[in-house]
């Protein structure tokens, strides 16, 4: 709702006789209930009509289409640039089972001259047969200074293949990139996805164990993160429990009393971490320059 579109043919509008050219600009104010059904669109001086989805184009990407500015993937190949590939995910965790995918994440850095260029370097390239993304590399360091769990996992996983010398060189301070920080992200990521788990089950009667199970993961890494000063990705100790949550064997009362428990852990372990308030903004911008002229 909301999105401007371009027609990509004539559009008849309700109440008028005359079609709408080739290109008119509108807003989508209605969806369709399936595929069969047609959107709801309304042009700037307030004519509606319904269309196909064939019969428009996001404004956005039909500008991008009319100034000849196809996306720099469908031209060129860039896993040449990958400079970091880990595999994280279940496997990395202790979590993977028999059925269990290898989940590999990264980073990339792209030519100079693409970077530099009307296309632009995409800020991540994905692959979702292999299970496979990775990140510009500014795009990465940006995640990695507001406390992403998803990227700093990747900092701190075991399970390395692939690390240009570039690679090794951010690894080693991967530390910088921690900071208190992490509180607010673990925390308030962990308190929204509960929120909709537990509307989940009363609307359905019926929750994702394997996605409990994650959130509870995650306060359990957040808590030692703030504790020790380095984030865990294997869950050691705890595999059990945890995989009672996946398998919905451990019941949801029990689940939240820990859960409770954990939030309260969270922030004892806040109050007395030693980590710095910010992270070290410098040093990240020093490494991302001298990547970038390495690049050229």
């Amino acid at each position: 709702m909301g999105t401007r579109v371009v027609t990509r043919v004539e559009i008849r509008a309700d109440t008028e006789r005359a079609h709408r050219p080739v290109g008119a600009v509108a807003e989508i104010i209605g969806l369709p209930a399936d595929s069969l059904h047609r959107y709801r669109i309304r042009f700037a001086d307030g004519g509606e009509a319904s269309v196909r989805r064939k019969e428009i184009s996001i404004l956005s990407h039909y500008k991008q289409e009319e100034a000849g500015l196809p996306h720099p993937i469908v031209e060129r190949d860039l896993t040449p640039y990958i400079i970091y590939r880990c595999v994280v995910g279940s496997r990395a965790y202790g979590l993977e089972g028999s059925e269990s995918d290898t989940d590999r994440r990264g980073i990339y850095l792209p030519p100079a001259e693409l970077h530099w260029s009307l296309h632009g370097a995409p800020e991540q390239l994905e692959n979702a047969e292999t299970q496979e993304c990775y990140w510009e590399l500014r795009k990465f360091i940006d995640l990695a200074l507001r406390a992403n769990p998803n990227v700093l996992e990747c900092l701190y996983t075991p399970m390395v293949e692939h690390a240009t010398p570039l690679a090794h060189e951010l690894l080693a301070m991967r530390a910088q990139f921690l900071s208190k920080l992490a509180y607010q992200t673990f925390n308030g990521y962990v308190l929204s996805q509960f929120k909709k788990l537990e509307q989940d089950l009363r609307a359905k009667g019926a929750i994702k164990w394997k996605h409990v199970m994650h959130m509870i993961r995650l306060l359990l890494a957040g808590i030692t993160l703030l504790r020790d000063g380095e984030l865990p990705v294997d869950v050691g100790e705890h595999r059990e429990r945890l995989l009672a949550i996946r398998s919905g064997q451990m019941p949801w009362q029990e689940v939240e009393t820990w859960r409770h428990e954990l939030h309260g852990n969270l922030d004892a372990a806040y109050r007395t971490t030693k980590l710095p308030d910010r992270p070290d903004y410098d040093a990240a911008d020093r490494f991302l320059i001298k990547a970038r002229r390495s690049a050229l």
